[in-house]
């Protein structure tokens, strides 16, 4: 079965009301593959979620970036699944990074979130990866593969789950993991998922590079076989987003 190709637009904490209006203007204009060949997600931070739901162009859909372990209530300063659901926002970013290293998030906690938003309804982007220490050690398989262990527990249909490999090094640091070595991460993943989960999960499920995607890069990466996305940060926020969508036809071309 073709992996449908997928790029996400993470935007993190960045933004006015103006600059946003900005962002989603230049990509109503942008001319891209047509949906049958690209799904393209963008993730706002969250007080800009219905301004950009409602502005944004059909083809394109909304995430937000996190969103709390279970049902709301006294959780202050936290977003539940159901409010997001109740917006009509269809996806969620879960495991970013920067919430494992800064927020102190676990593989425990992050699975637990995987699947509870699962059960509301959302898709999510499920993010994994590995510091430049773990790489530099030779435990980036391993890394990778307790992170997925910890969603894989939690879970049993993935349907509607896209996994964000992210080598930590290359996020934000201009640092780009080379398409080779890209391309052996999500190998391996693939080879752990057949053997851990099923191989029509691993047939199926679609598997994204992040870490300094640029338009100079996408294509080498996209080019990649088990490459079958991105997850874009600082470059999702300027018209160059538009070039990394269109590295869709890569894949259409192979």
């Amino acid at each position: 079965m073709a992996r449908k190709f997928f790029v996400g637009g993470n935007w993190k904490c960045n933004g006015t009301q103006e600059e946003v209006k900005k962002i989603v203007s230049t990509l109503n204009a942008g001319e891209v593959p047509s949906e049958d060949v690209v799904e393209v997600v963008v993730s706002p931070p969250f007080v800009f979620l219905p301004l950009v739901k409602t502005s944004l162009r059909p083809d394109f859909h909304v995430a937000a970036q996190n969103c709390w372990v279970k049902k709301g209530g006294a959780f202050t300063g936290e977003v539940s699944a159901e409010m997001l659901v109740n917006l009509g926002i269809p996806w969620v970013i879960i495991g970013h990074s920067e919430r494992r290293l800064i927020l102190k998030e676990s593989n425990e906690f992050v699975g637990d979130k995987v699947a509870y938003a699962l059960t509301q309804g959302l898709k999510v982007i499920a993010c994994i990866g590995e510091t430049l220490e773990q790489r530099e050690a030779g435990s980036t398989m391993e890394v990778v593969a307790e992170q997925t262990k910890a969603i894989a527990a939690k879970i049993s249909n993935w349907t509607d789950v896209v996994l964000a490999y992210e080598p930590v090094w290359a996020i934000g640091t201009g640092k780009v993991a080379t398409p080779a070595q890209a391309q052996e991460v999500h190998f391996e993943l693939r080879k752990w998922l057949q053997a851990n989960v099923s191989p029509e999960v691993a047939a199926s499920t679609r598997i994204i590079y992040g870490g300094s995607v640029t338009a100079a890069n996408c294509k080498e990466l996209a080019a990649q076989p088990d490459v079958d996305g991105f997850l874009v940060g600082g470059a999702s926020l300027k018209p160059e987003f538009i070039d990394i969508i269109k590295s869709a036809e890569v894949k259409k071309n192979a």
